[in-house]
């Protein structure tokens, strides 16, 4: 067999030569007619042209436009359609109720208008709100609150580990499944890749139902390892949620022993925002499960409230729009005074790198925080390709210094604030399933800011003239980072 494949290639090589040019060519053709990004656009082009073979492998794996297609059919999902009502109806009245907010937040209006229209993201203002600003803080505020489950434990986690931490979150789920409380379990496929299945059969054998997002059978040889669910959702009778950037993994409790400290931030809420949380819930364990859930012990009736008045968002190939990266955008460009940013990922699409130097150059107080280290060379270098441009439009950057900070949060103005899973990187605005909560509400905002200026204490900042004396082969790997991130 082997000779006989020698003797084809022998006397066959100019065919073998064209039939990879026609099909390049027909890949970047239809490429060029997914009407994509430019700079997307233009990366894989330039893949398949530079790498032989390679390039048509990783563009299969890799490459393909899933937030065109439908991820999944969301009909007949009816609290879904209540919701889309229930969004249209607030924008049609916000203008009349401009009069029940205070002038700093009716400044934010726009973002509450945009996030209604793009990703029917329902404003709530019955919330309480508790910032958790680490993972000791975390992990007992959500241990404490499934321990007080009494009909239902809904959880949707991108990282769960089999290490203390998540045994520990284990036995407490085993032990209230026996109890007789309903628990859902949605982990994501690829990012618990080393979960071991006698861990799920635990769950399992204990009535907990259990079931993972796009199940991928080769971790590192299909398409669907690209689009990831990456929220971090826990939602327990339909009351308390949780969200934020913490996975259940020993490491953001312990730090590690190669970066250290693991800073991150995440959020607990009462009222409509742990409902809006279920319904994103709902609407994934339909995905993964195809049952539907409904009535009032998930569902309970939205009422008013004179608490915080917050949204959450969610994004990813299953919504019409890039909701997350169109608030960045939109709350960046609309600063007044100030936008203090934390993201350990920072590869932003070209519109909010546009947006952030404007503004930078517009008298607007920029500052980003950034890990000084990182978990991952690439999006390390990366993230670094754009320091030198927003540093020379005005932006201050700030490097972490204690360990790694993978907090994803941002303030604006002291009155508009976000908290949750999105990283400022193109896999988090264009192609994860991510969640975030915004909130428009002062003494939140100022909380939040004075966490990241606490950070600030711990950090370097860079400075221009000395970050444009690093190594040549510094700026060569982070060209070759930035070309290529945009397909990551």
């Amino acid at each position: 067999m082997v000779e006989f494949l020698k003797g084809i290639w022998q006397y066959t090589p100019g065919t073998v030569t064209i039939l990879y040019f026609v099909t390049v060519v027909f890949i970047a053709v239809f490429i060029i007619l997914e009407n994509r990004s430019p700079i997307k656009t233009i990366s894989w082009v330039l893949v398949l042209v530079t790498l032989p073979v390679a390039g048509i492998i990783i563009y299969l794996f890799f490459g393909q436009e899933y937030r065109k297609k439908k991820m999944f059919s969301k009909k007949g999902l009816y609290y879904l359609e209540r919701l889309r009502k229930e969004t249209q109806d607030q924008l049609r009245l916000l203008p009349e109720n401009e009069h029940l907010f205070d002038e700093q937040i009716v400044s934010k209006r726009h973002l509450m208008n945009l996030m209604l229209s793009n990703s029917n993201a329902l404003l709530t203002s019955d919330n309480e709100v508790t910032l958790l600003r680490n993972g000791h803080e975390t992990f007992p505020a959500i241990f404490q609150a499934i321990e007080q489950a009494r009909d239902h434990i809904h959880l949707e986690y991108y990282i769960v580990e089999n290490d203390e931490l998540g045994n520990q979150l284990k036995e407490l789920l085993i032990r209230k499944a026996t109890q007789g409380v309903e628990v859902r379990f949605i982990y994501d496929d690829v990012g618990s890749w080393r979960l071991p299945k006698k861990y799920i059969r635990e769950l399992q054998a204990a009535g907990v139902q259990i079931d993972c997002f796009m199940r991928v059978r080769f971790p590192m040889l299909t398409s669907r390892v690209n689009y990831r669910n990456h929220r971090k959702i826990i939602v327990i009778d339909g009351e308390v949620g949780f969200t934020g950037g913490l996975n259940f993994a020993d490491r953001y409790m312990h730090g590690s022993q190669d970066l250290g400290l693991w800073r991150d931030t995440h959020l607990k809420v009462t009222g409509g925002a742990a409902i809006s949380l279920q319904i994103i819930f709902m609407a994934d364990w339909y995905f993964v499960s195809k049952e539907i859930l409904k009535g009032e012990r998930y569902f309970p009736e939205l009422s008013g409230g004179d608490g915080k008045l917050m949204q959450v968002v969610s994004s990813g190939p299953d919504s019409d729009w890039e909701s997350i990266g169109q608030a960045y955008f939109s709350a960046i460009a609309s600063a007044r005074e100030r936008v203090f940013l934390a993201t350990p990922y920072l590869i932003p699409t070209s519109e909010i790198i546009y947006a952030m130097k404007t503004a930078a150059l517009g008298g607007i107080d920029i500052r980003i925080l950034l890990p000084g280290r990182s978990d991952a060379f690439f999006p390390k270098w990366g993230s670094d390709s754009y320091v030198e441009e927003l540093m020379e439009a005005g932006v201050r950057i700030f490097h972490y210094k204690p360990g790694f900070t993978h907090s994803k949060f941002m303030v604006v103005d002291g009155v508009f604030s976000s908290v949750g899973t999105a990283n400022m990187d193109f896999r988090s605005l264009e192609t994860n399933f991510e969640v975030n909560a915004m909130i428009y509400d002062e003494p939140m905002a100022h909380q939040v800011e004075a966490l990241f200026l606490d950070d600030l204490e711990n950090s370097e900042e860079l400075l221009l003239d000395e970050w444009k004396q690093r190594s040549r082969y510094r700026k060569i790997m982070e060209s070759f980072a930035r070309i290529l991130s945009p397909m990551m």
